[in-house]
C-alpha cells in the first residue's frame, strides 16, 4: 500500500474510532444518507486539518504493528530454517566455534557497507571472545562479486578453512578491483598455489554452495548485504559496533 494512502485510511480510522466514541449513541455510517455522509466526510477532513497529531500518532501505531509483525515473521523464518543456518560444513567460521550465541552474516566483498562492519564485527568477536561468526557468501552486487566468492569458496575446499579466513580478511579490506590477476597476486601473497584453486572454481560443489546461500536468503528476506541473524533477530544493513554489543546483551538477557 503506498504512504499517503497508509496514512489516509490509519488516519481516517483513527477519527472514525474516536468519533464514535464520543458519541452518545452508536451509528452505521452506511444508514446515513447522501448528504450525511459528505458533511461527515467534511467533518473528518476539517478534524485532520485542525489536529494533524492525530494522524502522525496513527502513523506511529501502524509502523510499531508492521515493526512487530516483521518481527515475529523472523523468528519464525530462522527456527524454520536453523538446520541449513547454523549446521552447513560449507561455511566458514570465526570467533569462538563453541561460544554462547552464534552470529551468522551474508556478506559480498564489493558491498560498501560489508566493509565498513568487518573491524566491527571482529571487534565485537575479540572483545566479547564468547560468540561464533558463521560466514555465508551471497554475491549479488555483479561479475567480481560472484568471482570473488567463487575463489573465496574454492579456496576453502581445496586448501581448508584457515586458508579461507586468510582471503576473506583480505578481500573484505581490499579496495582495489576483483579480477583474476588481482586473485592470483593475493593467493601469491598468502602462499596459496592458485591453479587448483582457480580449476575448483567454477566446478559444481562451487556451484551448489552459492546457489544455496542465495535460496536461503531469499527465504529469510535478505536482499541485500550485509544481513546478520543473531539468536531469534534478523538484522539486515549495517549495525554499528555499540548497537551490536546491545543487541548481543539483549539476545543473551531474553535467553
Amino acid at each position: 500500500m503506498p504512504f499517503a494512502k497508509a496514512i489516509a485510511r490509519l488516519g481516517c480510522a483513527a477519527l472514525l474510532t474516536a468519533s464514535t466514541a464520543l458519541a452518545a449513541n452508536a451509528f452505521d455510517i452506511s444508514d446515513m444518507s447522501d448528504a450525511e455522509r459528505e458533511a461527515f466526510r467534511a467533518e473528518i477532513r476539517a478534524y485532520l486539518l485542525d489536529n494533524p497529531e492525530v494522524l502522525m500518532e496513527a502513523v506511529d501505531v501502524y509502523q510499531q504493528r508492521q515493526e512487530q509483525q516483521q518481527v515475529a515473521n523472523d523468528a519464525d523464518l530462522i527456527a524454520q530454517y536453523a538446520e541449513v543456518i547454523y549446521n552447513d560444513e560449507n561455511d566458514a567460521v570465526y570467533g569462538n566455534p563453541d561460544g554462547d550465541l552464534v552470529l551468522v552474516e551474508f556478506s559480498d566483498y564489493r558491498c560498501g557497507y560489508c566493509k565498513k562492519a568487518y573491524p566491527d564485527v571482529h571487534a565485537l568477536l575479540e572483545k566479547d571472545g564468547n560468540i561464533k561468526l558463521i560466514v555465508k557468501e551471497f554475491p549479488i552486487l555483479g561479475e567480481a562479486s560472484v568471482l570473488a566468492s567463487r575463489f573465496a569458496v574454492a579456496t576453502k575446499l581445496v586448501v581448508g578453512n584457515e586458508a579461507y579466513l586468510k582471503v576473506h580478511d583480505e578481500l573484505m579490506q581490499a579496495r582495489g578491483d576483483i579480477n583474476e590477476a588481482a586473485l592470483r597476486r593475493l593467493a601469491k601473497s598468502l602462499e596459496i598455489d592458485a591453479d587448483p584453486v582457480f580449476a575448483e572454481m567454477d566446478s559444481d560443489p562451487v556451484t551448489a554452495i552459492l546457489a544455496q546461500n542465495h535460496q536461503l536468503a531469499t527465504a529469510l528476506q535478505v536482499t541485500g548485504t550485509p544481513g546478520f541473524i543473531l539468536g531469534d533477530q534478523m538484522l539486515r544493513g549495517y549495525v554499528p559496533y555499540d548497537a551490536m554489543v546491545e543487541i548481543v546483551a539483549e539476545v543473551r538477557k531474553n535467553r
